[in-house]
């Protein structure tokens, strides 16, 4: 893959990505020749090449000479001319200016081309129980806006000044400078966990009334300021996201805080009733990267689903949002794992609730076949809904009837599926790490298409510059315990205060891709899922029984249900699932003010059971009640796996906070995952 990639992302940076596809590179996968690169040295004219559904070039028009200052950049641009797949296409790319030489550009813009632009998306999951959560970001935004807007002064050794200007204007005290200059550019946009049901009864709000719109926000922005109404925060141009300009370039906001104050209500905004299926993963590549978003779904006769329609809104806010030279970074909160449902076919039964047909018998999936409690990996390993494969011994099958409840609740059916189900019914992780990193990408039906990331989706500005993959950041505030990914101190304990950075200084904070990588602590925190080995650290394993074991780094252990209160440091204690409707947590956290649960104005609250044995509802004296002391989060295996996949472009943040109670303080909230963000950024800007 590697000499192929490099041969297409050659291509990609020398603009003839068309040429490519209509197979004009003439070099055959798996040669060693590369096409030669006309953008080496020289001025180009811009081309807009129109493709047929099939890829077939249809015409070529000549859009006129650039100077050579401009580069070629990569793919200019592409627009859609199908309302549904297949998809016709246009792309932009360059050729020789005859007479003209100077210099250029090869493979997009880098975090060494002097970029002035951010623009930043945040997804957050508005399911049951992330109001807690949203709220520990919401009181970090201000922090995270003045890292880009009015950066912090540092020292050689990245020391903060004990003076900082509140001007982004003013200079720094002597002997310290600007961690990145100011950014005066910034879009600012939101997108939910919330995407609909994929075809099944669950989410919809079309079928269902009684549930709240907010159950399918279609990885549309949202600027909502709750979810009792569809009133909205004003936004840039009425395009559904802020924008940061205090030089009045472009009408956008020049006041810092009402640009945060907008931001904190749009996050809050975003509610805790909608879609228990989290797909936030999903959510921000169908806004960001699918060619064509689909706008709805239908079940044929077959009861198979079947997307029909482009959904336009995603593309038209895409297209104003995500500029092609700017840096564009990604962050997602999430207390839950990723549970991104393949759309199409019938992948949609993985979220059904009732049987079809019925609005009041539940429904269960079909058992897997014996293989696949020994191996998920094997062949065999198929559900009882399949024919068996060829040659597999069923003679160990018991496929009679469906899996029982406490095997198959509907709240526990996004983990370890190929394991008890026999299919995996979620999206691959591949199809995020190509999102983020790769020149083309799949449309609905299989065909490449170049990815919009690496495009420039207005061919009417006078841009002509286009990002490499290393300006595309995720970060990721998952459900992993801080202690598994904080920097270490000299004694080797968790330290987000003085832990030790790759060049011994002591820093604090949550440690770098590359830290990571080199601690061994990916084995840790996500094991090998494409194996399937679960995690070194037994907090970090899925499960809805109580579990075993240490943690590796901090040596804490897992305790029993109903073991006193902070037994461990990690998640206090299991719990007992008597109708293994639930996981065990990952961690837990202090909440600033208790939740009586059993007020009926508390939409989510984790203690409405009188008879739990949770961590989160154990009081001082070690008794539990429906009073909640504490907040969780669950195993984010795949937003992990992603985080890992994407090397030095991923960022990793715990949703559990060290501590709530000291405001500003480096630890408190979700202050190191911003400083874990602005972090990466200063390394590329």
């Amino acid at each position: 893959m590697g000499a192929a990639w490099a041969r297409l992302a050659r291509c990609v940076g020398a603009g003839v990505l068309g040429a490519c596809l209509a197979g004009a590179c003439a070099v055959e996968p798996g040669g060693d020749e590369q096409p030669k690169d006309p953008c080496d040295g020289v001025a180009w004219c811009q081309l807009q090449n129109e493709y047929d559904a099939s890829g077939t070039k249809t015409a070529t028009k000549e859009l006129g000479c650039r100077p050579a200052s401009c580069g070629c950049g990569a793919v200019k641009g592409m627009t859609l001319t199908g309302a549904g797949a297949p998809l016709a296409w246009q792309e932009c790319r360059c050729k020789l200016c005859k007479g003209d030489a100077g210099g250029g550009t090869g493979a997009g813009l880098s975090c060494s081309s002097g970029v002035g632009k951010l623009d930043l998306l945040l997804v957050v999951d508005n399911s049951r129980g992330m109001a807690d959560k949203q709220q520990v970001l919401k009181e970090a935004l201000p922090d995270l806006v003045a890292a880009f807007v009015n950066p912090r002064c540092v020292d050689e050794n990245g020391k903060p000044a004990k003076s900082q200007p509140q001007d982004p204007a003013a200079e720094c005290p002597a002997n310290t400078k600007r961690e990145i200059e100011p950014i005066e550019d910034i879009h600012i946009g939101v997108v939910t966990s919330s995407i609909g049901g994929h075809g099944a009864d669950a989410c919809d709000a079309e079928k269902d009334p009684t549930q709240n719109f907010s159950i399918n926000d279609k990885a549309h922005l949202i600027s909502r300021k709750s979810t009792q109404s569809q009133e909205g925060i004003p936004t840039f141009n009425n395009l559904g996201f802020l924008a940061w300009d205090p030089a009045g370039k472009y009408g956008g906001e020049k006041d810092a805080q009402k640009l945060a104050d907008d931001l904190s209500q749009i996050v809050m905004g975003a509610g805790e009733v909608g879609c228990g299926y989290e797909a936030p993963l999903e959510a921000w590549y169908r806004f960001l990267v699918q060619p064509d978003p689909y706008e709805r779904i239908t079940l044929n006769d077959k009861a198979e689903a079947v997307l029909e329609g482009t959904d336009q809104v995603p593309l038209a806010q895409r297209k104003s949002f995500l500029r092609p030279d700017s840096l564009l970074v990604i962050v997602m909160l999430t207390d839950e794992n990723d549970c991104s449902f393949r759309d199409g076919g019938k992948y949609y039964f993985g979220a059904q609730v009732y049987a079809p047909g019925s609005q009041s018998a539940p429904y269960h999936l079909p058992k897997p076949r014996a293989a696949c409690a020994e191996d998920p990996l094997d062949p065999c390993c198929r559900s009882c809904g399949e024919p068996p494969g060829e040659g597999c011994d069923t003679s160990k099958d018991d496929c009679s009837g469906s899996l029982p409840p406490e095997d198959d609740q509907i709240c526990c059916r996004c983990f370890d599926q190929k394991r008890r189900f026999g299919i995996d019914f979620l999206y691959p992780i591949d199809r995020y790490v190509a999102g983020l990193t790769l020149p083309l990408v799949p449309t609905r039906t299989g065909q490449l298409f170049p990815n919009p990331l690496f495009l420039d989706l207005d061919l009417t500005d006078d841009g002509t510059e286009v990002r490499g993959p290393d300006l595309v950041l995720f970060a990721g505030i998952v459900g992993v315990p801080w202690q598994d990914i904080a920097r270490r101190n000299a004694k080797g304990k968790p330290d987000l205060l003085a832990g030790l950075d790759k060049e011994g200084r002591p820093v604090g904070g949550f440690q770098s891709a590359e830290e990571l990588l080199e601690s061994g602590t990916w084995d840790i925190i996500v094991g090998d899922p494409a194996s399937y080995e679960p995690p070194e650290d037994p907090f970090m394993v899925e499960s809805m029984e109580p579990r075993t074991g240490k943690n590796p780094i901090t040596g804490d252990a897992i305790a029993p249900p109903g073991a006193e209160k902070n037994a461990n440091a990690i998640n206090g204690h299991e719990r007992s699932i008597p109708d293994r409707a639930a996981l065990q947590h990952a961690c837990v956290f202090d909440l600033r003010e208790s939740r009586d649960c059993k007020e009926p104005s508390q939409t989510s609250c984790d203690c409405a059971d009188p008879s739990n044995d949770s961590a989160l509802c154990q009081a001082d004296d070690n008794s539990f009640g429906q009073i909640q002391y504490r907040a969780a989060a669950l195993p984010g295996i795949r937003h992990l796996w992603l985080l890992e996949l994407l090397g030095g472009r991923g960022i990793a943040a715990s949703a559990c906070p060290a501590q709530v109670d000291a405001p500003g303080a480096p630890d408190f909230g979700y202050l190191p995952a911003v400083a874990a963000v602005r972090e990466r950024v200063a390394g590329c800007l």
